[in-house]
């Protein structure tokens, strides 16, 4: 089952880490990466459906989605940040069932804090 939370941005952190703040400190527990490194460590991915009502309103465009990526490799937490609301629950539906290669960081499983795009697009 997901887990829904209001997003809030990680801090910035040039190591990529957020939890870790030198060599010293436990491994991190959460780490941030951005699209095309996490979509590379894609292993099992599920296509959106395209809904009834989005074809006939021909919705098209990205929905925009904040992601937990857990340490086994599966999403644990999916927000929406934004897209048409007709495309919107169809790239939940998909997306909470694609599965990652998990993420090490220091040899430490850890979460991972990233952004997927969905894209809608009708053929013509």
């Amino acid at each position: 089952m997901l887990n829904h939370f209001a997003y809030r941005p990680p801090p910035d952190r040039s190591s990529g880490a957020q939890n870790s703040t030198s060599a010293s400190d436990p491994p991190a527990t959460r780490i941030r990466q951005g699209g095309n490194v996490t979509a590379a460590r894609l292993v099992n991915r599920v296509q959106p459906l395209y809904s009834h009502i989005a074809r006939e309103e021909r919705l098209q465009g990205a929905v925009h989605l904040h992601a937990i990526i857990g340490k086994d490799g599966s999403i644990t937490q999916l927000i929406v940040l934004n897209g048409y609301c007709s495309l919107a629950k169809s790239s939940i539906d998909a997306v909470s069932k694609w599965r990652y290669s998990p993420t090490s960081f220091s040899g430490q499983p850890v979460e991972v804090d990233t952004t997927i795009d969905v894209i809608f697009s009708l053929n013509r």
